[in-house]
């Protein structure tokens, strides 16, 4: 069968369509099918149902209008009686389709310029789903365009196959690019929107820097070297923690490269951005000093619950340890996670003196004793009257210049004092209306009853309602600095698994939930536990 012009050229413009686009050329013919099927039941009806079908092959179309068998017809339009529908096809059945070849039919001008605006919306529908599927995948990879506009400071980039945005928080600081600029950027979001898919660039972001080096150095793209962890000020400085797999190659000096060639290559894309390589370390103190490079550090005393460090540097260091406006120690904290608080000797001296003299006078007016006992129990390392009163009576009586007897006495005023103040709190807390029965969720103390009722809760059932975050506290991480806001319980030495526990108590106690419940999803974190391990 020769095929016609028309069909030809049907075929032709249906591959150069997909060919430009860059989407399958079956998309372009049905999108084409559909606006010759809107196009025709503009002529015919738009209740008809009509199917439009072109031969991918040979271009040939074919215009049917297809009736449902049914029993009872309700619109003769699209439907035919089981009788009728008999008289065409013996074996129709009701919920069977009879196709009516319908004569091919010449295209007005609107109904030409409607079934333009079908296949033009089809096929920038269809590319649009090509360049998400096609971008979606590629979050986290480094890709290469050419600046098509810059639109109030936003950076338009085309990708060849896609438009791209680098947002203008997302440029590094005074750095301009004008059309037909070569850019190279991180891709770290692909969206479906409204208006199409959108794929946002970003040339500050902390794996943009790392992406590079693992270009520049062929050991981290091997794996033989690790990455484990970046932090950046855009287009000033930036830190990056490093360690190798191998213990035969060095991973500081091999991302320096000789002369310092690859880190060079690295500092030219970012504009100048001065780049400290850190080796990595399993130790926290070790890493944490490492990070806090130039500086020389004297001593470090880690908070592990609460993730802070305090280091104590020479007075000479303190500038070179914190760095202009505080860069280096906020570097230093994105780069471990770590909250760094920095003293100098001097500091560090003046504090501890102040908690001695802290420690002594409260010893001096607990336990009714004269300045000498109280500074001996306090540098005898005793922090807090309760350690007083319940330590083993032989500590006490073995320090020097003690008895048996004198131990006995101050214990026994410690705990007077205690009882005391229990005493205080307890008064306190039925001021505060907070009732007994909240002192029988496991971990409860007087202390934390009375917190409870300055903040408004009094009962079993409005603990309940707590989230751990309201009882513990919770970090918010803001233009790279960590902000901790108070809990209830703050105060307190109260861990994260504690208040937990804690809520889930009083949640059994207020009826919230079963003991069934809580087997159950103890036996989910379980599950998941194992096929994590086994994954691994």
């Amino acid at each position: 069968m020769a095929v016609s012009a028309n069909r030809l050229e049907l075929l032709q413009i249906a591959d150069a369509v997909a060919r430009e686009k860059s989407i399958d050329k079956t998309i372009v013919i049905d999108a084409m099918a559909d606006a010759i099927q809107k196009a025709a039941r503009s002529r015919y009806g738009q209740e008809t149902n009509i199917r439009a079908d072109i031969n991918p092959q040979t271009g040939e179309m074919k215009l049917q209008r297809l009736m449902e068998v049914v029993d009872e017809v309700e619109d003769p339009a699209t439907q035919l009686s089981v009788k009728d529908a008999r008289t065409r096809n013996p074996d129709a059945q009701p919920g069977d389709f009879l196709a009516e070849q319908l004569p091919p039919m010449d295209f007005g001008r609107i109904a030409a310029q409607s079934a333009k605006q079908v296949i033009v919306q089809k096929v920038r529908e269809a590319e649009r789903d090509r360049q998400y599927e096609e971008y979606k995948d590629r979050i986290g990879e480094i890709v290469n365009g050419t600046v098509k506009r810059v639109e109030y400071g936003n950076v338009i980039v085309d990708l060849g196959r896609g438009e791209a945005i680098v947002r203008r928080d997302e440029l590094i600081p005074r750095e301009l690019f004008k059309y037909g600029d070569r850019v190279r950027a991180y891709v770290y979001d692909v969206r479906r929107e409204q208006r199409g898919p959108q794929i946002f660039l970003s040339r500050t972001h902390p794996q943009f820097m790392a992406k590079l080096f693992a270009m520049e150095v062929p050991e981290i793209y091997d794996g033989i070297i690790e990455i484990k962890s970046v932090a950046r000020d855009p287009g000033s400085r930036a830190k990056i923690a490093v360690i190798s797999r191998d213990s035969s190659i060095d991973p500081v000096g091999a991302c320096v490269g000789m002369r310092g060639s690859r880190v060079q290559a690295v500092v030219g894309e970012l504009q100048g951005e001065k780049i400290d390589i850190i080796p990595w370390n399993d130790n926290a103190a070790t890493f944490i000093v490492n990070a806090l490079q130039p500086a020389e550090v004297a001593k470090v005393v880690l908070d592990e619950d609460a993730e802070r460090i305090e280091v104590v540097v020479p007075d000479d260091q303190l500038s070179l340890a914190i760095g202009r406006r505080g860069q280096n120690v906020r570097l230093a904290s994105q780069l471990t996670g770590w909250d760094i608080d920095i003293l100098t000797e001097e500091e560090e001296s003046q504090r501890r003196q102040k908690e001695f003299v802290d420690r002594s006078n409260l010893f001096m007016e607990a336990l009714n004793v004269d300045e000498m006992v109280g500074q001996v129990l306090a540098s005898e390392g005793f922090s807090s009257v309760e350690e007083v009163a319940y330590v083993d009576q032989d500590e006490v009586a073995s320090i020097e210049g003690f008895d048996d007897e004198t131990a006995e006495e101050i214990q026994a005023r410690a705990r007077e004092y205690l009882e005391r103040i229990e005493a205080e709190r307890d008064a306190r807390r039925k001021e505060l209306g907070v009732e007994d029965a909240v002192r029988e969720i496991p971990g409860i103390t007087t202390a934390m009853m009375v917190a409870l009722g300055e903040d408004g809760v009094k009962s079993v059932e409005d603990f309940a309602g707590y989230a751990v975050d309201d009882l513990v506290g919770w970090r918010e991480r803001k233009d790279g600095e960590t902000k901790f806001f108070d809990g209830v319980f703050s105060p307190f030495d109260v861990t994260r698994a504690d208040a937990e526990q804690m809520v889930m108590s009083a949640r059994l106690m207020a009826g919230w939930v079963t003991e069934e419940d809580l087997a159950g999803d103890n036996a989910d974190a379980e599950d998941e536990a194992e096929a994590a391990v086994s994954e691994a």
